[in-house]
């Protein structure tokens, strides 16, 4: 499958209302493929189907809900239908919007992280197996973490989840012989990332600057991090159709969380001291992935520099934050 053309090929995507999914899908269409959408909502998801049909594409919008296994049934029967087949599943829902310790967990934030992390994977999977078994061919890429190897306590139901979802598609890729492809992803940061919640640091601090705000760097700005700006994730991703394994998709380079702000700071133009704290217990102070076999096995390699990530990424953020008033 060639990495720059996907014409008649089809691409069922989940998250696709924002984010890595959002980019992935249009990159997809601007490839060649007609697209599948799905995100909880239809309103979340017109403006990557407007994306996907500038790109001259089909694009089929599919409001479900990925953690209710009968409606990624009826999602991907949808799909389907009204593509004719479906020649790439990417696995791309997915996160947490927390921060905890082990002992002040709540079972609840766990199931619920279980069940968007991991469930929604093995819903997608299972709904898919008898259509790619049928035509023997497809591939399945599953969106994968850092926080499932890098045993950050802070995390411990998000990457336990991811871990465990690894776990799961290899095994039936194993089983069934479909390719399942795993791509671990590192601390991905780019345009339509939220602000709000614990994920997604440069967004956060982004926001800080449009509105003013102080932000709080936890280690004194010095916990470091391996940020990959998403068109590159996405470049990984469009490579990684058809090749089964895991790989790790980052830059290999540690960059601290003062760094980013400054790089962001500077974008601005603005003139705003951060707040600097303790390490909060259970941080990771140090991340990195080593991606030597994405480069040997796909030929990928990250191309754009932190400084110039950031940059995209702090100009596309101010016009969301103003459209959004």
């Amino acid at each position: 499958m060639s990495l720059f053309d996907l014409t008649g090929k089809t691409a069922f995507v989940t998250g696709a209302s924002r984010g890595i999914g959002r980019v992935m899908a249009v990159a997809l269409a601007q490839a060649g493929a007609d697209v599948a959408l799905v995100a909880r909502t239809a309103e979340g998801l017109a403006d990557t189907a407007d994306d996907v049909e500038a790109a001259g594409r089909k694009a089929v919008v599919i409001p479900a809900d990925v953690t209710d296994q009968p409606a990624v049934v009826a999602a991907v029967a949808a799909a389907i239908d009204q593509l004719g087949h479906v020649d790439i599943v990417i696995n791309n829902a997915g996160g947490s919007n927390f921060m905890v310790g082990f002992r002040d967990l709540r079972l609840s934030g766990w199931d619920k992280l279980m069940t968007l992390n991991l469930s929604s994977a093995v819903y997608v999977c299972h709904a898919f197996a008898p259509h790619l078994l049928e035509r023997g061919s497809g591939s399945v890429i599953n969106v994968a973490s850092v926080a499932g190897v890098a045993s950050a306590p802070l995390i411990s139901p998000y990457g336990a989840a991811k871990w465990a979802a690894e776990s799961y598609v290899k095994t039936w890729g194993l089983a069934e012989g479909v390719p399942n492809t795993v791509t671990r992803l590192g601390n991905v940061y780019g345009p339509r990332q939220s602000p709000h919640g614990e994920a997604g640091v440069v967004a956060i601090f982004a926001h800080k600057l449009y509105s003013g705000e102080r932000p709080k760097l936890y280690g004194h700005g010095r916990p470091t991090r391996d940020y990959v700006y998403v068109g590159d994730v996405v470049s990984a991703l469009r490579t990684a159709c058809g090749h089964a394994g895991t790989f790790n998709i980052a830059t290999g380079v540690e960059t601290d969380v003062s760094t980013v702000w400054q790089e962001l700071r500077e974008a601005a133009g603005a003139d705003v001291e951060p707040e600097l704290a303790e390490l909060r217990k259970g941080e990771l102070e140090h991340s990195r992935l080593d991606c030597g076999h994405a480069e040997r096995e796909l030929g990928w390699k990250p191309a754009v520099s932190i400084r110039e990530g950031l940059r995209k990424t702090y100009a596309a953020l101010l016009e969301e934050f103003e459209r959004a008033g």
